[in-house]
């Protein structure tokens, strides 16, 4: 919340990621910022990896937008990240509306 209230709506994504880490920092919050994530498939690793935004407390995926509202395929996104890092809760953070949008996901 922190980070929209003082930078609004308009920048790109990686300007509130950049952001986010220095609030994570500040607050001291154990965080992985860009966690590469296995891809497996018939139990074996692809060798395309994707990237998530934060892993933080080595439990939380946190997962962020800018964009004028999340849809399903921001939360299939999640759900992904969360199956490839056997990991139960994920955040999508969207700082693209006007007020903070935010929504837990659960695998």
């Amino acid at each position: 919340m922190e980070v929209h209230k003082e930078l609004g709506r308009g920048f790109l994504e990686a300007v509130y990621q950049e952001a986010l880490e220095m609030v994570f920092q500040d607050e001291q919050i154990p965080h992985v910022r860009e966690k590469l994530l296995n891809i497996k498939f018939k139990d074996r690793t692809l060798n395309k990896r994707y990237v998530a935004d934060f892993l933080c407390y080595n439990e939380v995926i946190v997962e962020l937008k800018a964009t004028d509202g999340l849809i399903d395929a921001d939360i299939a996104q999640a759900l992904n990240y969360l199956k490839a890092l056997d990991k139960k809760i994920a955040l999508l953070v969207n700082f693209g509306t006007p007020k903070l949008q935010y929504k837990r996901v659960i695998l």
